[in-house]
């Protein structure tokens, strides 16, 4: 196989072979990052990163066929990492009338789907982000956010359920 051999020549300190296994599934790393980061210089910023940790400890990659599930494992830690650095905070003032709900409750703001992802727990927002945004199998969810498989179908089916009262009931 292909990428047993790659990643072989990659432990044995061949750049280019790790090289050409990242520039095979390049834009499936940028979409993971950039669903997380939500800034194209972030999401480059955390695959620079990955690409160094790989180099650095691709020899510790004990089974050679899970190099791509470890490698965006790395990938989404890079991006957590980021995420607690940057800590930014968005205040939404003056907000235009247009954003209220029907009974003109200035506490609550019909905005997108993604605004209301941020009310939720980072392990359900997670978790669904992966899920429909990146459609990933149930499996490689567990496997990048090392949780148990049950435990990535309740985020989901838990944020989901938050998500369908947030937006307003039935039509989710």
């Amino acid at each position: 196989m292909e990428i047993d051999k790659l990643v072989r020549r990659a432990q044995r300190g061949d750049k280019e072979a790790l090289l050409q296994l990242v520039f095979a599934r390049k834009d499936e790393y940028y979409r993971l990052a950039y669903s997380y980061l939500r800034h194209e210089e972030d999401a480059m910023d955390a695959l620079e990163d990955m690409i160094v940790i790989l180099y650095e400890k691709i020899n510790k990659l004990k089974k050679r066929a899970s190099f791509y599930s470890w490698s965006k494992t790395i990938l989404v830690n890079q991006c957590h990492d980021t995420l607690r650095k940057r800590k930014k905070v968005t205040v939404m003032e003056n907000t235009p009338e247009s954003f209220l709900n029907k009974e003109g409750d200035t506490a609550i703001y019909k905005l997108d789907v993604k605004t209301h992802l941020e009310r939720l727990n980072h392990d359900q927002k997670e978790a669904i982000q992966l899920r429909y945004w990146l459609d990933y199998d149930y499996e490689t969810i567990a496997q990048i956010t090392k949780v148990p498989l049950g435990t990535v179908k309740s985020r989901i089916s838990t944020g989901l359920k938050k998500l369908k009262e947030l937006l307003g009931g039935e039509y989710l």
